[in-house]
């Protein structure tokens, strides 16, 4: 049985080349689910990642990829051809009617109960940060908060000399304590907003304050920002005055100087702070993907579903965003609510964005992106459907707003609204509580999150040439056992966490942040 290519479920109609395949080769799938296996002889050059038909296709006839249709035939597509943009159109349109299957959502819960049941016994320990707030930190860095982006400059020098100063000038974790680092969190953002928008701003870097992974944390203003202290401090709350000061810097004749001053007492501060051992539930995994491929939801996006399931089946919190990447693969979610609240707030989480994109005029399913396509992504249903497999098989016990941090109750699959863009998603992640990020790619890509974020790769020529980006190399999954991948890269998980090792982005030195922004700049 050839490994050249692969039918996702039972039901496709359609099979996604594991490599590159010319014209004449024949491709004989395994029988699955008591469907019979299939020998095609391919009419065309596939791409890898890109699709091929199983059979003959009528013209309008659902294409099924993952058991679930991903468009439909703009023409008769004979078997053996290839299956992508010129011959499929979306079948998505705006608002839709959703119902919640109660015996569906049990069958599903008690079926991810009963595979994840062994996991339950065998927690890992990772050594991490123990606040006082009982969340945990996988690093003990120093943050620098700027409250507008007039003061942007002044935050990045004072984090150059607070890393000179406390680190020997490179910012690196370790497995004992003490401060790992110093950071700033620039953006443009924090006066001329109005509305939602200013207030988005203020609970996202009230959040980033708050983020346990910071043993302690500058804020600095400017002084006649709309974001100033006292409004920002209204989204903050209470707050350690030893673990987080303020300096508004139009109130000092010398800001580099004061900003040192207090750099110094925040050291004295977090340098205190040792790694102590914890259950891995304790950490709080973000999860994501970015330039996409078709390679993404069977191996990157597949392998941290595995992830979620052990995450979620031992007790532990894990987040998903992206909800424009969700559109046309809902109902896989919302199969899986545990109960009519959480389906009725998902309900509103799909049908909110799509609010969104038409209070700007636009259509909500203008995805996937050129580079998608490139990569044999057809439509957003194809993205959407190989996005949602990072949610594993996970209960669905949660579902936060912009903005919103997660509750230490929420253990489980949460939902969390955001958009599809990386370094906005990944902030939202960060902001709600996140302690570290797995990223899938199949196109590359080197950004990173204020937190640790494992670039996961869908095929090993990517995982070869940007050996500089990329942290695991899911592709191995077509090559061992699912398991032995899952536990490898759930040791890595460990490692990172506990200081042993750094992810890519931590190593490079990319790190930053990008706030939701949907309103009017004045």
């Amino acid at each position: 049985m050839s490994k050249i290519a692969i039918r996702i479920n039972s039901a496709d109609v359609v099979a996604v080349a594991l490599e590159p395949l010319v014209k004449g080769t024949t491709v004989t799938l395994e029988a699955m689910d008591n469907v019979p296996e299939v020998t095609v002889t391919l009419q065309e050059d596939i791409t890898a990642g890109h699709k091929f038909a199983l059979r003959d296709i009528k013209k309008d006839e659902p294409i099924i990829k993952y058991g679930y249709p991903i468009g439909a035939a703009t023409e008769e597509i004979k078997t053996g051809c290839h299956v992508h943009t010129h011959n499929i159109h979306t079948l998505l349109s705006d608002k839709l009617e959703y119902t919640y299957n109660e015996p569906a959502a049990k069958a599903a819960y008690d079926a991810w109960y009963k595979d994840t049941e062994s996991l339950r016994t065998n927690v890992p320990t990772v050594n991490v940060y123990k606040r006082p707030d009982g969340k945990v930190g996988s690093r003990n860095e120093i943050w620098i908060v700027p409250l507008v982006g007039c003061v942007n400059k002044i935050s990045e020098n004072l984090a150059n000399w607070g890393n000179a100063q406390f680190c020997g000038g490179e910012p690196k974790a370790n497995e004992v304590g003490g401060i790992e680092g110093v950071f700033t969190w620039t953006h443009p953002y924090g006066c001329s907003q109005m509305g939602g928008d200013k207030e988005t701003t203020a609970k996202v870097l009230a959040n980033l304050v708050k983020h346990p992974n910071a043993g302690a944390v500058l804020v600095v203003s400017l002084g006649c920002e709309e974001c100033n202290v006292p409004y920002f401090k209204e989204f903050l709350g209470e707050y350690d005055e030893n673990r987080v000061k303020f300096m508004v810097t139009q109130e000092h004749e010398d800001e580099m100087e004061q900003g040192k001053k207090l750099l110094k007492e925040l050291a004295e501060f977090a340098g205190k702070f040792k790694r102590e051992p914890a259950p891995l539930t304790d950490i709080v995994l973000g999860m994501k993907c970015g330039g996409s491929d078709g390679m993404s939801g069977i191996t990157a996006n597949a392998l941290i579903g595995r992830i979620c399931d052990a995450m979620t089946g031992m007790g532990g919190r894990v987040m998903l965003t992206e909800v424009p990447e969700m559109f046309g693969a809902e109902q896989m979610l919302m199969n899986r609510c545990v109960d009519k609240a959480r389906f009725d707030k998902t309900v509103d989480l799909i049908n909110g964005f799509k609010d969104y994109y038409a209070r700007h005029n636009q259509v909500c399913y203008e995805n996937p992106s050129p580079g998608n396509k490139a990569g044999g992504i057809t439509t957003l249903e194809d993205k959407s459907l190989g996005c949602v497999q990072k949610g594993g098989k996970a209960p669905v016990t949660g579902v936060l707003k912009y903005g919103e941090r997660l509750p230490q109750e929420n253990v489980g699959l949460t939902l969390l609204e955001g958009p599809g863009n990386d370094i906005v998603s990944t902030t939202d992640m960060t902001s709600a509580g996140a302690n570290i990020i797995l990223f899938s790619t199949g196109r590359g890509t080197p950004l990173g999150a204020p937190v640790p974020t494992v670039k996961i790769a869908t095929n090993h020529p990517l995982a070869q040439k940007k050996s500089g980006w990329i942290d695991f190399d899911a592709a191995r999954l077509l090559d061992e056992p699912s398991d032995k991948v899952r536990d490898a890269l759930l040791q890595q998980i460990v490692d990172i966490c506990s200081g042993r090792a750094v992810t890519k982005n931590e190593k490079n030195g990319y790190r930053e942040i990008a706030i939701f922004k949907d309103g009017v700049t004045l």
